[in-house]
């Protein structure tokens, strides 16, 4: 499995980056690019995904990016790491289900390696965290596939501004919160991302 590993040190403007994933997916899908994985930050934007409802924007002056990824709206800034792929699962094995259910394992396995425990709900997707009975999300995913070629990726919280989902519903889900790691565990989270790209590639084999 060739996957190449992206890191972008300074944020990037989410147009630009879907752009490349998009760019990506067609030499990919050409047998001329191989996979990638891109670990970065964008500044401050809401994003819509397919599914979103107008209702679900509670602070109207905010501007709404909308996109052609699955789920609802969500809010990206610094402190939030986000993991985008672009996967062609004709050469893993052609079951979306099964791939984000890799996605799931790699969340909940990383965050278990930092000893905090969280987990996925069938019926609202991404990863949660118990916080004294109050269930708030800690990562969202969103993907989209065309041509069997999985993109977008998840965003995980880390110590972003968790203020800026007041303007929204987040994801859709209205009885249930957001928290970052930080909040759940104040402790260094400087190498979560080669972990979760170890984790990622480890249950994309398996």
């Amino acid at each position: 499995m060739n996957i190449e590993i992206k890191k972008s040190q300074k944020p990037v403007k989410y147009d630009d980056a879907i752009s490349f994933m998009e760019e990506r997916l067609k030499k990919i899908d050409q047998n001329k690019s191989n996979d990638l994985i891109w670990i970065l930050e964008h500044d401050d934007i809401y994003t819509a995904g397919t599914s979103y409802k107008e209702e679900e924007i509670l602070d109207k002056s905010i501007e709404i990016l909308k996109t052609n990824r699955g789920g609802k709206i969500t809010y990206h800034g610094p402190g939030q790491l986000i993991f985008y792929f672009v996967i062609d699962l004709k050469k893993n094995k052609k079951d979306i289900r099964r791939f984000i259910s890799v996605i799931e394992k790699t969340i909940i396995e990383t965050l278990k390696y930092y000893r905090i425990s969280s987990f996925p709900d069938r019926e609202n997707i991404g990863i949660w965290f118990n916080d004294n009975k109050k269930i708030k999300k800690i990562a969202a995913i969103g993907v989209r596939v065309s041509k069997w070629i999985a993109y977008h990726g998840f965003s995980l919280n880390i110590n972003n501004d968790l203020e800026k989902y007041k303007a929204i519903i987040p994801c859709g889900i209205q009885n249930k919160g957001v928290t970052n790691l930080k909040s759940i565990k104040d402790q260094n989270y400087k190498d979560i991302s080669n972990k979760l790209i170890e984790n990622f590639i480890l249950n994309l084999k398996n």
